[in-house]
């Protein structure tokens, strides 16, 4: 029976482990490059590196029974020196490999048979996979830029993002004329891009799965994810039309069947106006759009990551109330500030939960908590009650 599960990655997603892993009689040992990163402080053993680190992994691996991640922030290849010498990881490693890169992530869900937006790479240089090739900055000929990049002027706005690294907004530029383009490809002069068609979406959706050891899938429900700046601000858990839940669940558990996955994974989703799913991007672990499940679901996301990786029967996802909202509480200036006054009155407000990730130091977008309201009606205005916390929250103008 696994007594101790390693962590790669000591933030606040490690962090909400910390009750499920109590509940579970689990120990956590996480690898976290900072004293003061909120997972230590539930952590029976801390390993102080940075996340890439794998000699620190291998330092890791010796106090625990099995490794999950908090981030894909990972070496991949020195990971898989370790798994080769037995060190077990969940997810599995070469479930990982065709997601960390977002242009090959792309190619993958296109493989098989899920629906994307149009994509293409931009390749910092001739070794990069080209299809079709965008070398060294230039647009060349492409099935989403018809007549290259003479040509793209009439598809704006489009999306660049980073391949690798790009979180919370980071990495992610909507780029609105040939002009911004020009601009910023000059700024990012040298890195690996990927660059998609702008999907005019009526909603941005999310939904979280989890598969065990013995291929068990159970998925929670659909989620709408309102996002301030490319960072998730607000999440609503309410009913959605059959026909949208049942092509997001079939999304999920198409992905966990190809992958053959051992963990829980985030999908982030467009809705387009017509009523067709897209896959916009897949967080393999737990992710803010899964926070709602601590206080509303019979099964938090976290100990479903826990049960997964530890060979244990996964648990109910149902939710315990009818609807829900979640708010992230976003940094908005930088200081060093408790915010106890704030959190005190969002403390009072009805069937409401706090949670705060205790970092130090607040700088603007930067996730400090969040707030879960539980809602007894699905007709309740779950916009009304985010509109009342974030008035609590955020300085008025």
């Amino acid at each position: 029976m696994v007594k101790r599960v390693g962590v790669i990655g000591g933030g606040q997603l490690a962090w909400m482990m910390g009750s499920a892993a109590q509940k579970l009689g689990i120990e956590l040992v996480v690898q976290t490059p900072h004293a003061d990163d909120p997972a230590v402080a539930i952590a029976h053993h801390t390993v102080l590196a940075a996340i890439a680190d794998a000699q620190a992994t291998a330092e890791l691996a010796k106090h625990c029974d099995v490794i999950t991640f908090e981030n894909e922030f990972v070496d991949l290849d020195a990971l898989s020196k370790l798994a080769a010498q037995g060190v077990p990881f969940y997810p599995q490693l070469e479930t990982l490999a065709p997601l960390l890169d977002k242009y090959h992530q792309r190619q993958y869900l296109q493989d098989i048979g899920l629906p994307v937006p149009k994509f293409a790479a931009i390749a910092k240089d001739s070794s990069d996979p080209p299809s079709p090739p965008f070398s060294r900055g230039e647009l060349v000929e492409s099935p989403l830029f018809q007549g290259g990049f003479r040509g793209i002027s009439s598809k704006f706005p489009i999306v660049l993002k980073a391949r690798r690294h790009g979180y919370d907004g980071q990495g992610t530029w909507i780029i609105r004329n040939e002009g911004e383009l020009h601009a910023k490809l000059q700024q990012l002069q040298g890195r690996s891009l990927l660059v998609e068609e702008f999907v005019p979406f009526e909603k941005e959706l999310a939904i979280m799965v989890a598969r065990s050891q013995t291929g068990e899938i159970v998925t929670y429900p659909v989620v709408e994810t309102q996002q301030v700046d490319q960072v998730c601000r607000r999440v609503f858990v309410t009913e959605f039309d059959a026909s949208v839940a049942q092509q997001a669940e079939a999304i999920a558990h198409t992905l966990m069947e190809k992958l053959q996955v051992v963990g829980i994974f985030g999908i982030e989703l467009f809705l387009t106006p017509e009523g067709k799913v897209l896959v916009n991007e897949i967080a393999p672990r737990t992710h803010n759009s899964g926070h709602f499940t601590l206080d509303a679901c019979e099964t938090s996301q976290f100990e479903q990551q826990l049960r997964a990786v530890c060979g244990l029967p996964l648990g109910n996802p149902s939710m315990r109330c009818k609807a829900a909202v979640m708010v992230n509480l976003l940094g908005y200036e930088s200081s060093e500030n408790s915010y106890l006054n704030q959190r005190q009155k969002l403390a009072q407000l009805p069937n409401t939960f706090v949670h705060w990730y205790g970092k130090t130091q607040s700088r603007p977008g930067r996730k400090l908590g969040h707030v879960t309201t539980l809602l007894k009606d699905s007709g309740d205005d779950g916009r009304a009650i985010a509109q009342t916390i974030e008035a609590i929250w955020y300085p008025s103008s």
